[in-house]
């Protein structure tokens, strides 16, 4: 990084740095995404802001230092091997855990994202210092398929003779799915139970446009093409709830099931304790839920596992990587504005080969990935494509997983993915997360083979288009329009109106061409024949296990099994060495600090930014849909589920 110093009285002394408040700065250093110089001018707040970074981090760096040299003083010079401490690995699951590769965090912190999750779990069963595992599981804000993939790395684990302990507190559907997969389920005196089964809830704006006059007209392919329902009904249709039945009914199933696996219960008595009711701690040890009631201070006794002179050693940083925070002198001022700017040191030694993840995340339009106003991830065909043609070009690269988590979006934008992973020279599998229905199956179809997690939302097959007419609403603000036009179709994008008859008909056939379209790649890709696929489609969405079924997907598993799948693709022996290339690059802080920012950002420090997500999640859906619906053709799951 090149620092341009302009106008710069600066006195520098031993005892204090003195830095005026005229400095001005500006940065100029090689952006990680091209080759040329890009450059960026901080105005005095953003300066001052900076300095206050700066400021923060030096002192945190030397209270750091001070902390690690005394910790080092206490610790002893010789310990007999039979008086070692035992040391279990401490992991906290709360949070979103996003899928993608490492976002920006101010002072070197790394945000705690599943990948990372994974990673430090799979470590701790390999490492021999370990006795054990412990998951604080604390209401995480994730779907099946994540959390069948922290089920599979406690699998892993517990394969390799680690201990597996679960500690629950106030414990929903989500904590016990993940806990009940562990070897021990403990939980204190006042905890609860609450595994309440299945429901799904779809979100419907009808009403709600009608009172302020706006009026929704949309048009589908596909008679369980149900995305445009939120806008035109206020209730699920025949067909859609015909369909949402079938998924809760193979949710609970796969719930009763993976429950009565773990916990060595029939399933009719699994479904027979969901709707008794929630339990106390107590009840729930009776019931062989869980496996012992206790305090945080009694963990000790038995984790000792008999020994009670063995000191018990919780590492809840294990496999945290450790960060330089050293920023002390001219040195440490230019590493810290290298950090900020987003550049790393790059280990050119490395010889290993890799496996590129490339992560597809959020609703799929054309352009830039972005975060949209109420924090939404929008996933960008040109950011993609990108990543796509960087893993290719890169030498160490042997193999693509596509890590799909996304409800679909722009045709256009899903078909230019599409196409670059078909036409790519390297094998791409796809993982398919959480929701990869509509776009996001679309995009899937183009890897070699397509892997699915039994809970995985997919299919959609289908095509939604349409806008909201918005000319009543102005004229009840008192808003006045006057239209000159030539040409019948001229107000087909017109927020006005409602379609005129010969504008529905345009659009109604390039929808069918565009469905056309997509029904023949998705029956090309399962190797199927047009007539084969065409019942499949009509816009039905499926758990990944009915997928599997039906042949939309290969095969059951998650991201694990995409990258062993991946190797085998690219020749590399299983038991071989790979590091993972996680794609698209996240912005530096800088670039998210001082770009586009979200309302969550907006809000920070507002009595706005208290509200529960609960609340403000309808605006957020809301959102999404209004920017899909800016496009005039769409592949778009009916995605605004909520699954307890």
């Amino acid at each position: 990084m090149l620092a341009v110093f302009e106008r710069v009285p600066l006195s520098v002394r031993k005892a204090k740095r003195i830095i005026p408040a005229s400095i001005a700065f500006t940065f100029m250093h090689k952006f990680p995404a091209g080759k040329n110089l890009g450059e960026i001018t901080l105005n005095f707040f953003q300066c001052s802001l900076l300095i206050v970074f700066y400021a923060l981090s030096t002192a945190f760096s030397a209270s750091h230092l001070q902390s690690a040299v005394a910790a080092e003083q206490k610790k002893p010079k010789v310990q007999a091997a039979a008086n070692k401490p035992l040391q279990y690995a401490l992991f906290s699951i709360d949070g979103a855990l996003p899928e993608s590769a490492q976002a920006a965090v101010p002072l070197g912190g790394i945000e705690t994202t599943l990948h990372r999750l994974i990673k430090r779990i799979d470590k701790s069963a390999s490492d021999d210092q370990i006795r054990g595992i412990i998951l604080k599981i604390r209401s995480p804000s994730i779907g099946r398929a994540k959390i069948a993939e922290i089920r599979a790395a406690i699998g892993r684990a517990r394969k390799s003779g680690k201990k597996v302990y679960a500690d629950l507190e106030m414990a929903t559907t989500s904590d016990y799915l993940i806990a009940s997969a562990c070897d021990e389920i403990v939980m204190p005196p006042a905890g609860s139970l609450m595994v309440t089964g299945v429901r799904i809830e779809v979100t419907f704006y009808k009403e709600m446009l009608d009172k302020i006059g706006a009026k929704a007209d949309i048009l589908q392919v596909g008679d369980f093409k149900g995305a445009g329902e939120t806008f035109t009904r206020s209730e699920m249709s025949p067909e859609l709830k015909k369909q949402y039945e079938s998924l809760a009914t193979d949710f609970f199933d796969q719930l009763t099931t993976n429950i009565a696996s773990d916990r060595n219960l029939s399933k009719e008595r699994v479904a027979q304790l969901i709707n008794e009711g929630l339990f106390m701690a107590g009840d729930a040890e009776k019931h062989k839920l869980i496996d012992r009631v206790a305090y945080q201070n009694d963990w000790k006794k038995f984790l000792q596992q008999g020994d009670s002179q063995r000191e018990i050693r919780l590492l809840d940083k294990y496999g945290e990587k450790e960060i330089d925070n050293d920023f002390s002198g001219f040195a440490g001022m230019i590493k810290f504005m290298n950090l900020m700017m987003g550049q790393k040191n790059q280990d050119a030694s490395g010889t290993s080969p890799q496996i590129a993840v490339v992560y597809v995340n959020g609703a799929i339009v054309p352009g830039k990935s972005s975060n949209t106003l109420m924090g939404n991830k929008v996933v960008g065909s040109e950011t993609i494509i990108k990543a796509l043609k960087t893993a290719e070009e890169e030498d160490r690269v042997r193999a693509i997983v596509v890590r799909v988590n996304s409800p679909g979006g722009s045709a256009l934008a899903s078909d230019l993915i599409w196409n670059t992973i078909r036409n790519s020279k390297k094998p791409i599998i796809a993982s398919m997360g959480d929701v990869a229905a509509s776009g996001g199956y679309y995009v899937s179809m183009g890897a070699n083979k397509v892997f699915a997690e039994e809970g995985t939302l997919t299919g959609s097959i289908g095509v939604v288009g349409g806008k909201v007419a918005l000319q009543d609403t102005l004229l009840k603000l008192g808003v006045t329009t006057d239209v000159v036009s030539r040409g019948k179709n001229s107000g087909v994008f017109s927020i006005l109106q409602p379609f005129t008859e010969n504008e529905r008909a345009a659009l109604a056939a390039m929808m069918e061409n565009i469905y056309l379209q997509f029904i023949t790649k998705a029956a090309a890709s399962r190797n199927m024949d047009l007539k084969q696929m065409r019942p499949l489609a009509e816009g039905k969405v499926y758990t990944g296990r009915q997928a599997k079924k039906i042949g939309l997907i290969d095969d059951l598993g998650g991201l694990h099994a995409a990258v062993l799948a991946a190797k085998k693709a690219s020749g590399i022996a299983v038991d071989e060495k790979v590091d993972l290339l996680l794609l698209p690059k996240p912005k530096s802080f800088l670039e998210e600090l001082f770009g586009s920012q979200s309302l969550d950002t907006r809000l920070s420090g507002t009595a706005l930014e208290k509200v529960s997500s609960q609340w403000t999640q309808y605006l957020a859906e809301a959102e999404v849909l209004a920017n899909l619906f800016q496009h005039p053709v769409n592949t778009v799951l009916p995605y605004l589920i909520k699954i307890d």
